[in-house]
């Protein structure tokens, strides 16, 4: 299994008219955390799609627990339950607040797709071989 943290400040600009982060919002969270766990492993998305591939999200999931505020600083984990061995990838994604109570979870599937022809392909090799030691 495969598991990253990302920090994340809640910003102002983040909450609605009652003063807890918007639900929408939580998705940029669950992006930034997703891109920080790929730059753990020593890619980012820009380096995945010089290979050749995109990652469109094809479906999301999302459950509130309780509310986080303004100014609330989150933390983020991002985490692979599977390798991949098809053309989608499963992110299982967990918002805890500072007190490490769970706020907001979430899944989020991608599929690996050729940038040129828009169908599925696997993940690139490079980024397999850096993900199989953590599911040894």
């Amino acid at each position: 299994m495969f598991t990253a943290e990302t920090q994340i400040r809640v910003r102002y600009a983040e909450t609605d008219q009652m003063g807890v982060v918007y639900h929408a919002n939580y998705f940029a969270f669950f992006e930034s955390a997703r891109a920080e766990a790929i730059r753990q492993l020593g890619y980012t998305y820009a380096n995945i799609e010089k290979m050749g591939v995109i990652m469109p999200v094809v479906d999301v999931h999302c459950r509130y627990i309780r509310p986080a505020k303004y100014d609330d600083l989150l933390t983020v984990k991002t985490i692979l339950k599977e390798l991949p061995v098809h053309h989608k990838i499963e992110f299982h994604q967990e918002v805890y607040n500072e007190e490490n109570m769970l706020l907001v979870n979430g899944k989020i599937i991608l599929y690996f797709m050729d940038a040129k022809e828009m169908k599925p392909t696997i993940m690139p090799v490079e980024l397999l071989q850096k993900l199989q030691p953590y599911f040894i």
